[in-house]
């Protein structure tokens, strides 16, 4: 069985990282297909660096505005070539930037020039460590709209990794049916390695970072989190759709529907055993209480009221139909015997001030109040909950404790999640409140 891995761009942001990350892989012969992100911030002693994507992005823009190409792309090709030299790789990489300078002169594309740093750092990555390199271009599919195309993409990377006992295949980008350079939004490295440990059928999907693991919350917020040791992806999907943001949420999909369970692991601490995201718990697994704490801030409310409203048949999907017609994504949908209540993120509300008016001639309402902005939803998360009881009790014991006000109150119908609204303002105290009582 195979094992695929994905490291991130802290992980391969000089040589020091790179000899990291061949030791970590050279260490579990299962450890087959890598996935390389471009090179990120490097650790410095003085002054800020820069990612390389960001340094692509800037080159060809300048490109654009006729600039040099040759002298704008020198600070990029020195960061490869600085790599390759302290490497002590016999391997040059001039072709591939005279192709890449001719390119952006040519106006290949904002995501042409965002892949090149995946595309380099795999070439470098794939010399180093002896491992055959798989452009994704020539296996990563995307359809003439430029959407994903999943069936393709597995068929194709099953037929050429087959026949690779060890390769490395750049993360982030495909190609569309025309050849063109098309990327994947955030996580996109991330995605990649999901469908490359789906289509290799692999036993074990490696996601290396800089963090020994998902943390049950923010460490912005909170002081030294604990480290989750198991999340199923469900919990992970409700973590990350919330601001969670070591996995992108939708970079689970291959592997969930598949089975594969993903490790997040630390490049920096090999020897942490990280978290492991499965799609079901281990039988004798004893979670706690609260698998993990997220939320984020920036979102408005609309208040609608009318009597009789749950004798009304078609209330709601009046409402909801509206709110398609404008291309308004909603968040939560608190309900009362004659009361509704759409919770949305500010910048959806924003789309259409005139709304109200909207509402008023979709469903007749006898009220309608828009609270705008100044909201934070806080989900709190885990399996643990179903089988506890008086869970709720002690979120709201904390909270109160805490001098937080809770504005609305929502709970998934599995019950293994409660989100709770609260002021901006009171949003970090109410993390931490919350953290305090089930995790400490």
């Amino acid at each position: 069985m195979a094992k695929v891995v994905k490291f991130g761009g802290s992980s391969l942001a000089d040589a020091k990282q790179f000899r990291k990350v061949a030791e970590i892989i050279k260490s579990d012969e299962e450890r087959r297909y890598v996935i390389p992100s471009a090179p990120g911030k490097r650790t410095l002693s003085t002054g800020e660096d820069t990612k390389v994507t960001d340094m692509l992005y800037e080159c060809y823009r300048a490109v654009l505005n006729s600039g040099n190409p040759k002298e704008e792309f020198k600070p990029i090709a020195e960061r490869f070539n600085g790599i390759i030299t302290d490497l002590g790789l016999d391997l040059s990489l001039e072709s591939e930037y005279k192709t890449i300078i001719t390119a952006f002169r040519k106006r290949a594309g904002d995501d042409y020039a965002a892949s090149r740093g995946e595309y380099l750092n795999g070439i470098i990555l794939a010399d180093y460590l002896g491992f055959s390199f798989v452009d994704a271009a020539k296996v990563v599919s995307f359809n003439a709209d430029g959407v994903f195309d999943a069936d393709l993409t597995n068929a194709s990377l099953a037929a050429v990794l087959g026949k690779k006992e060890r390769a490395v295949v750049p993360g982030f980008y495909g190609a569309l049916p025309n050849g063109k350079i098309k990327t994947f939004s955030r996580g996109g490295s991330d995605f990649t390695g999901s469908i490359v440990a789906k289509a290799v059928k692999a036993e074990l999907y490696e996601n290396w970072t800089d963090v020994s693991g998902f943390l049950i919350a923010d460490p912005r917020i909170v002081k030294n989190p604990e480290i989750i040791k198991i999340i199923t992806y469900r919990e992970l999907r409700e973590l990350s759709y919330m601001g969670a943001t070591v996995l992108h949420e939708d970079s689970v999909f291959p592997v969930r529907t598949a089975g594969i369970p993903i490790n997040i692991r630390n490049t920096n601490d090999p020897s942490a055993p990280g978290t492991m995201i499965v799609r079901t718990a281990p039988k004798d697994d004893n979670p706690p209480i609260i698998t993990g704490i997220a939320g984020k801030k920036d979102f408005s409310v609309i208040h609608i009221e009318k009597d009789g409203m749950n004798n009304e048949i078609g209330f709601v999907r009046r409402i909801l139909s509206l709110f398609e017609s404008l291309e308004i994504n909603f968040e939560h949908l608190p309900t009362g015997i004659d009361t509704l209540s759409i919770i949305l993120c500010t910048k959806e509300l924003n789309k259409h001030p005139d709304i109200t008016d909207h509402i008023r001639d979709a469903a007749q309402p006898n009220h309608i109040v828009v609270e705008q902005g100044g909201l934070a939803m806080i989900a709190i998360v885990g399996r643990g909950m179903v089988e506890t009881r008086g869970t709720a009790a002690r979120i709201f014991a904390a909270l109160a404790h805490a001098g937080v006000n809770v504005r609305t109150i929502d709970q998934g119908s599995c019950e293994f999640n409660v989100i709770v609204g609260v002021n901006e303002d009171d949003f970090e105290r109410a993390v931490k409140a919350i953290y305090d009582c089930f995790a400490r």
